[in-house]
């Protein structure tokens, strides 16, 4: 797949027309026609913003292996959720899991179905494990003892 037949595929994917997405990233509907239609590739920063907007890295716009665009939508998703529930910091660790369980699957001889399996399985598993960190972890709110009105 080239590298304007993945925009394209993940534009549509986000469901987003040109404009929308030229709105979104400041490049101009031109620059992004010339990039799906030509296959240009666009300059550092270019290729940055729109890797950004489709919620997709940027090695996989320009590398030329295949790769479903679908699924790296959704762990884009996932580390987008896994940041507003714990920051940059448990962003970063869920990308280094995900990219580790990635490299177990390159050459493995797991079909489709059971890659997605353990990656939801793998996501559910951090979440909780966050949560459970968090609460067990995080600093406790100091409360008042209640009255006792007898004493009064």
């Amino acid at each position: 797949m080239t590298f304007g037949e993945k925009v394209k595929e993940a534009r549509i994917l986000k469901n987003l027309s040109q404009t929308e997405l030229a709105a979104i990233t400041g490049i101009s509907e031109r620059s992004l026609y010339t990039y799906e239609q030509l296959d240009t590739i666009p300059r550092k920063n270019n290729l940055k913003k729109l890797a950004d907007a489709l919620n997709v890295s940027v090695s996989y716009l320009v590398d030329n292996e295949e790769s479903d665009t679908q699924k790296n939508i959704e762990n884009e998703e996932f580390i987008d959720q896994v940041k507003d529930k714990f920051g940059y910091k448990g962003a970063k660790e869920a990308r280094d899991v995900i990219d580790r369980a990635g490299a177990l699957f390159a050459g493995g001889d797991l079909d489709d179905d059971a890659k997605e399996i353990f990656m939801q399985s793998l996501m559910q598993v951090y979440i909780s494990s966050k949560k459970e960190a968090s609460e067990k972890f995080s600093r406790k709110k100091k409360t008042k003892p209640p009255i006792d009105d007898s004493v009064l």
